[in-house]
């Protein structure tokens, strides 16, 4: 009997610090340096630091509702009624979202870039890859509709997760946006992290991704079940542009075509010939431009009945 007690605490123990070892590198994945994504980003051409510094903006501080900052900027060069908000992806901040910004500030749109939870400067403590975040991608809708009105046109664009937290947000919460643009979006975070146990750790995933959704559920009040885009995709009514690369083998381009199948009504697919994961618009430039202005003009602005911008 005092073995069988012995082995229950051994296997108590194992599980307990397993368990905690994957909730901790889930919740609290290493983020990317902030001077470091400013540099890359300014290497690669997406940002030029004094053309930004020259635009009418300000900084603003939108409180999520779980009781943190949220921070965020207001970019509006044009006298307009149409904004976009651009939600970045895991790791990085919304020093990443400037060159997205900009394909829409070119087109006759104004833009909010804002801070993940546990990102840049925002508050929170950890990371649930669309779970919370969409709601604070909402808590960014209504403080931009209270700011500027219940009227405007709105667009919200992410990479990856936070393309993921878009779809999320439109499907589980309310389609609350005129449109939707998700690169390379996951289409269920089970399967993305059993696809990366297999690819980093080589353990098979069925014996790790029910503890450490116990343990998610445990320490964070969520389990991995809870953020599949793909559950919910049905929900959203109004169009959806998907991108990825077909070179991503970080999240696989299957997951966006998934999605795409699922969706319905308006929706468009734009699959990068080149680039790895997040670059189909640097890898891609002029190609990701063209769709998305055959997109706004075919499934956005036709069918809302809004003028095309005059660039």
């Amino acid at each position: 009997m005092r073995k069988v007690f012995r082995f229950l605490l051994s296997f108590l123990f194992v599980l307990a610090s397993l368990g905690v070892y994957l909730s901790n590198r889930v919740m609290f994945l290493k983020k990317k340096d902030d001077e470091e994504i400013f540099i890359r980003e300014k290497e690669a051409g997406h940002l030029h630091p004094d053309d930004y510094d020259a635009l009418p903006k300000r900084e603003v501080t939108i409180q999520s509702s779980f009781g943190y900052p949220l921070k965020a900027v207001l970019v509006e060069p044009h006298d307009s009624n149409r904004y976009i908000i651009i939600a970045h992806g895991v790791t990085q901040n919304k020093t990443n979202s400037v060159k997205y910004m900009n394909l829409f500030l070119n087109r006759g749109f104004n833009a909010v870039i804002y801070d993940h939870r546990r990102h840049g400067e925002s508050g929170g403590k950890t990371t649930s890859y669309g779970f919370y975040e969409k709601f604070d991608l909402k808590s960014v809708v209504d403080w931009l509709k209270a700011e500027k009105g219940r009227d405007i046109f709105l667009g919200i664009h992410g990479e990856s997760m936070g393309a993921a937290t878009l779809l999320l947000y439109a499907g589980m919460l309310e389609d609350g946006a005129d449109f939707y643009v998700a690169d390379c979006p996951f289409s269920d975070f089970s399967e993305q992290l059993a696809y990366r146990i297999k690819e980093e750790v080589k353990v098979p995933p069925r014996l790790l991704l029910p503890v450490a959704s116990l343990f998610l559920r445990i320490r964070d009040k969520y389990s991995l079940r809870d953020v599949s885009p793909i559950t919910v995709i049905e929900n959203i009514k109004n169009p959806v542009l998907f991108i990825h690369s077909r070179k991503d083998d970080f999240i696989l381009p299957s997951m966006t075509e998934a999605l795409f199948e699922q969706k319905k009504g308006p929706k468009k697919l734009f699959m990068a010939e080149n680039g790895l994961h997040a670059q189909s618009y640097s890898e891609n430039r002029e190609e990701y431009e063209k769709v998305l202005d055959e997109f706004l003009k075919e499934y956005v602005f036709t069918r809302n009945g809004v003028a095309e911008p005059v660039s």
